[in-house]
């Protein structure tokens, strides 16, 4: 595959401008995410460990606080390792969310004939603000601080009625409870901002990237409407040109001849390679090439090769302007002089190739050709300077000269 037709692919694979936006207004939401999981994963795994190390005081006191036990430590270790693996993070994070407060209510049941102490803290305790970041992971915004200030007002509740709204339990539930408050707001205030920046790059991103589409979608489109147009002027206009002119039969077959040359090109003209490839062609194809083109317009030549070198030295982009900067040149010598002493010679030029076209007709003075004839200053210099190469015109009284030189030294 050539290279041009290896860029084409690439870019064949790249998405739509659709989802290449789609993609940009969620990509710094996404990591942030993920960032908050983990985050959440390590705080509930240093809080969790501490509460189900105080938890183990109550161990054995009867079957209803273990089975409350386990239901709680094995939802949070179960978010635990959602939120590290970023799978199901937010179904396990809600379950946790949701398992807590139904485990606070039943654990003053769980713990009938155990005196509490208000000096220290239940594990319950350590787990309200894991049921709020469990909340920040799975639920709205307003459901979140729903959650930071509902479960620690729930807690102290269950904690005052279990201490039988003694004193020394109210001085010791509002401290914990302004605490957990504290804590749970700042959770859910600082993962809000989090994500709002976030969602602030990724519109900005999408913005940027939208317009990137629409800069390059018109940028593609005038490329193309600027191809067509040349392509228009270069082919299509000339044959008409050359067809509104035509007086002879000869003539009549040569527009025809550039007609047909002129459709060719346009329903080519979204072909993967219209213009020829990038692989080297040899002289003597480009000779045999421009015989082809002058027998498709019905003239009979015998291009004369200065050697018979096999050798690929010419890019076939280039090849491919020269044979039709040639075929032009031959078309005009047919028009204008009738084919009078008609000749084609191709020979090196350095490490490229020069083409000679000939005639012994009246000659043409090229500064006064009119601007609306596009064969020579469009099908000939122009080609032959896009593809690198030049060309110079010699004409008098005894013929024309076409010569078409690309040596390689320019830029394509």
């Amino acid at each position: 595959m050539t290279a041009q037709g290896l860029l084409r692919e690439a870019w064949g694979r790249l998405p739509a401008a659709g989802l290449s936006v789609a993609s940009a207004g969620s990509y710094t939401a996404t990591r942030m995410e993920r960032i908050i999981q983990i985050l959440v994963a390590v705080g509930c795994l240093g809080v969790g460990g501490q509460a189900f190390v105080v938890s183990l005081d109550l161990h054995g006191i009867g079957p209803a606080h273990d089975v409350l036990h386990m239901v709680v430590f094995v939802a949070l270790a179960a978010m635990i390792v959602c939120c590290v693996a970023g799978y199901r993070a937010r179904t396990a994070s809600a379950v946790f969310a949701i398992v807590y407060p139904i485990a606070l209510v039943f654990w003053p049941i769980a713990t009938t004939g155990t005196p509490p102490d208000p000096g220290a803290q239940p594990w319950t305790f350590f787990l309200i603000n894991l049921a709020t970041v469990g909340a920040v992971v799975a639920f709205p915004l307003a459901w979140q601080y729903a959650w930071a200030v509902g479960m620690s007002l729930l807690y102290a509740v269950i904690r005052l009625i279990r201490g039988g709204s003694e004193p020394e339990f109210w001085v010791s539930t509002g401290y914990d409870v302004s605490v957990a408050l504290i804590q749970g707001g700042v959770f859910v205030t600082v993962a809000w901002v989090l994500r709002s920046l976030a969602g602030g790059v990724d519109a900005a991103r999408a913005q940027a990237v939208l317009a990137y589409a629409r800069a390059a979608s018109a940028d593609a489109a005038e490329q193309e409407r600027v191809a067509v147009a040349a392509l228009m002027h270069d082919s299509v206009l000339a044959a008409l040109i050359a067809a509104e002119r035509a007086r002879t039969d000869r003539e009549r077959q040569l527009a025809v001849s550039m007609a047909r040359e002129a459709l060719t090109r346009l329903a080519n003209a979204e072909s993967d390679d219209p213009e020829g490839s990038d692989e080297p062609v040899s002289r003597s194809a480009i000779a045999s090439d421009i015989e082809r083109s002058a027998a498709d317009m019905g003239v009979q030549l015998a291009v004369e090769r200065e050697d018979d070198d096999q050798d690929a030295v010419v890019p076939g982009r280039v090849a491919r302007a020269v044979v039709l900067a040639a075929t032009q040149a031959v078309a005009n010598a047919v028009q204008h002089a009738d084919g009078v002493g008609l000749a084609v010679r191709v020979e090196p030029a350095g490490r490229g190739v020069r083409v000679e076209v000939s005639d012994t007709g009246p000659g043409v003075d090229v500064a006064s050709i009119p601007a609306d004839r596009l064969g020579i200053r469009a099908s000939i210099f122009a080609r032959m300077a896009a593809a690198g190469g030049d060309a110079t015109i010699v004409s008098g009284a005894r013929g024309t000269t076409v010569a078409l030189t690309w040596t390689g030294e320019k830029a394509l």
